[in-house]
């Protein structure tokens, strides 16, 4: 029996189609000075962030609320489909932060989540804390056993 031997085109993945096609257009000199301005405008530190207006309008930042990109497939979700960016009373995880101690409620409100998914949330973070604790330095935990 004759088989031909044929070679079969291996589809890239969608994370390497999109890099190539980044990398196209940053060839373009249009495009590369329009990077280059939103690069300079971007905060690139803390203290510069605070000096800025709010609602923050860079949601490529990593503490930025509105969305979120998942490191591993780059799928960007979207945490409040229905509202624009300056529709949001909150922005900034950092902002947030800041202000100390929130409760479940204020939490849930900001991050369009329920108060019981934030408290799973916590609670994971915290037995995560609690077994990875030497592993990360942690001298005291401040939680309740």
């Amino acid at each position: 029996m004759f088989t031909r031997a044929t070679k079969i085109k291996k589809e890239k993945p969608y994370t390497e189609v999109v890099t190539d096609q980044r990398n196209e257009l940053e060839k373009d000199p249009i495009v590369k000075e329009l990077i280059d301005l939103t690069d300079y405008q971007k905060p690139k530190q803390r203290a510069e962030c605070l000096r800025m207006k709010r609602p923050c309008l860079f949601v490529s930042c990593k503490y930025h609320l509105y969305l979120d990109v998942n490191p591993d497939t780059k799928s960007i979700k979207f945490n409040f489909p229905g509202k624009e960016v300056w529709e949001l009373k909150e922005t900034c995880a950092l902002d947030v932060a800041d202000k100390g101690g929130v409760t479940l409620e204020e939490v849930g409100a900001i991050m369009n989540l329920t108060r019981e998914r934030i408290r799973q949330v916590e609670m994971r973070a915290i037995q995560k804390l609690k077994v990875n604790g030497t592993k990360y330095n942690i001298k005291n935990l401040f939680f309740v056993k």
